[in-house]
């Protein structure tokens, strides 16, 4: 089990060719978790990424020290952790998001987010009155909570 501080970046899919590249699932909007010289923990191995390439939604990379087939086939199917990267002040995190406390402007709490859920024009705060909050609309999360900025109606159960 990874330590706390790690974060969930993909998954390694299938082996691709005889060398020791693997198909990544890359999680994250965050590139440069496939930049050379990136580190990732796949089970208890760190991996240093020697090549990545975008290929259609995945990634073709190569790892330091896997170099055949064989090598490769053994990581297929690990989940990779990377350490947390810096965050800028507009960035919101899953990991953040889920648990805490959904506050508006007026203060009035509109419970916990449990879930976020993906969707294709703006991914869901998933409230647990069961009330769904586009991320559009949230100005930060900090601390344990989340403060947003609905319109007129939106936070109203039908």
């Amino acid at each position: 089990m990874p330590a706390p501080e790690l974060r969930e970046v993909g998954r390694i899919g299938r082996t691709h060719g005889v060398r020791g590249d693997l198909y990544v699932d890359l999680l994250t909007d965050r590139e440069e978790r496939l930049a050379v010289g990136a580190r990732l923990l796949a089970g208890s191995t760190w991996l240093t990424v020697t090549a990545a390439r975008r290929v259609v939604s995945r990634w073709l990379v190569h790892f330091d020290g896997v170099d055949d087939r064989t090598a490769a086939a053994r990581l297929s199917t690990s989940v990779l952790f990377a350490e947390p990267l810096p965050s800028g002040d507009d960035d919101l995190y899953v990991h953040d998001l889920i648990g805490s406390r959904v506050i508006d402007l007026q203060g009035t709490d509109h419970g916990l987010c449990v879930a976020v859920v993906a969707n294709p024009a703006h991914d869901m705060l998933e409230l647990s009155s069961g009330l769904l909050v586009p991320v559009t609309f949230v100005l930060g999360c900090a601390d344990g909570i989340t403060t947003i900025d609905p319109p007129d109606g939106l936070m109203t159960p039908e």
